[in-house]
């Protein structure tokens, strides 16, 4: 990869982040201002309320609430699957029609055809997912040989977006124990593009982008209107 090309993903990339990514994760955090929108679990509401701020009043209580959508797993879970969308419309692989595999490229180190399953960090995968991913991938083996496709050992590939190989979860070291190779962050993305650094450049992007990003103004709001319907919500139920 030039220079000129990784620069040019890397613009990409941060208009994606910036238009696509922060801009529905700004909407969706607009669209709770209504109590309607979350299940409460009303023993622990004003038990995370107080742990969060001291106090049960209604502002606390809706960040209690609000707090983990906006910035809990969901949010993860959208970035995980907006990435596979980039990658596939952006950065040139290919979604794949196959079952269980997410995309397909071209290996840029060894040059061979990776089909290959996307997840997104070091715990991603549960005990569950060990067995549907180890499925996946011998579907796809009968069917290569069924078809008489030439695939080899390392071809079928389980990749993380981002992580370190210490911080994988216990249920990695499982899939590779099924032969099943595992590409872990910067591994994935030197694969990807040919670049050992690029993992570093997206993380680097990802920061500058933000650094343009302040909703705090937004989020103080929704906290104002959510905390109304919580007390009036409240009031009807206990007078």
């Amino acid at each position: 990869m030039t220079e000129q090309e990784r620069v040019a993903i890397i613009d990409k990339f941060k208009l994606w982040f910036r238009d696509t990514f922060s801009f529905s994760h700004t909407k969706n955090t607009e669209k709770l201002k209504d109590i309607k929108n979350f299940q409460i679990n009303p023993f622990l509401l004003y038990y995370l309320a107080s742990f969060l701020e001291g106090n049960t009043n209604p502002d606390s209580l809706a960040k209690a609430l609000l707090y983990p959508r906006i910035l809990g797993t969901s949010i993860t879970t959208s970035f995980g699957t907006g990435m596979q969308r980039f990658i596939t419309q952006i950065l040139g692989a290919y979604g794949s029609t196959t079952s269980g595999i997410d995309i397909e490229f071209i290996d840029q180190i060894d040059g061979r055809k990776k089909f290959c399953q996307l997840k997104s960090g070091p715990n991603a995968i549960n005990k569950d997912d060990v067995t549907t991913i180890d499925n996946h991938f011998k579907s796809v083996r009968n069917l290569a040989r069924t078809n008489s496709l030439p695939l080899q050992y390392g071809d079928l590939v389980f990749s993380l977006l981002y992580g370190e190989r210490n911080e994988v979860n216990s249920f990695i070291p499982i899939l590779e124990g099924k032969g099943i190779v595992v590409n872990v962050g910067k591994e994935f993305w030197h694969r990807f593009t040919g670049d050992p650094n690029f993992y570093r450049h997206l993380i680097v992007a990802a920061g500058e982008v933000a650094a343009e990003v302040n909703m705090k103004d937004t989020v103080d709001e929704v906290v104002t209107e959510l905390s109304s319907k919580i007390d009036q919500h409240y009031k009807e139920l206990f007078g």
